[in-house]
């Protein structure tokens, strides 16, 4: 497993490179590669769907800013996770100075079908869950997967306790599921 990882950091370090130098396909498969994680990361901070995208375009700028003096290409990926994670920080924090008076939310459509009934439960007790656990389930569950390393990064915990933090998260999740009928 460790030979693979090696491969892949290669393999990242080599799509860096190759951004740097100009290479339009190396930049297309690093954003192919990490667009997912940067949306679960903004998506883990609550943000709008144009604020997301805000966040979103901010952090490959600061990348295309800074693509050539990386310290280490390969972990790319935990250097946009962190970058996401300021910058949804920084997003909230402007939102919070703003003076309140339109309504963001939008009303929600009669008759839902039960699907998208059970997802906006599910949604709901994710976001209701105490401290960084529904952010950290959202990025678990991102696709593609986001790793430990890039977890790590975007909430700002140790990579050994992800795992067991995981756990705990999973069972808040199922007691809170439990009296809306969802956790089967």
């Amino acid at each position: 497993m460790g030979g693979e990882a090696r491969v892949s950091d290669q393999v990242v370090s080599d799509l860096v490179k190759g951004a740097a130098a100009g290479d339009q396909r190396a930049w297309d498969q690093l954003v192919e590669r990490y667009a997912g994680l940067l949306w679960s990361i903004t998506r883990c901070h609550g943000l709008p769907d144009a604020e997301a995208d805000d966040v979103h375009q901010t952090t490959w700028l600061r990348l295309v800013e800074r693509l050539e003096t990386l310290r280490d290409p390969a972990r790319v990926g935990a250097w946009l996770a962190t970058t996401a994670r300021r910058e949804s920080l920084r997003q909230l924090s402007r939102r919070a100075r703003e003076v309140p008076g339109i309504a963001h939310d939008r009303p929600e459509p009669p008759g839902l079908p039960a699907a998208e009934e059970r997802h906006r439960s599910l949604y709901a007790a994710l976001t209701a869950l105490p401290g960084r656990c529904g952010r950290l389930l959202r990025l678990l569950a991102a696709t593609p997967p986001a790793s430990y390393v890039e977890i790590s990064a975007a909430l700002g915990m140790p990579i050994g306790s992800i795992g067991p933090t995981r756990a705990r998260c999973l069972g808040h999740l199922r007691k809170s599921l439990a009296p809306r009928g969802a956790t089967t």
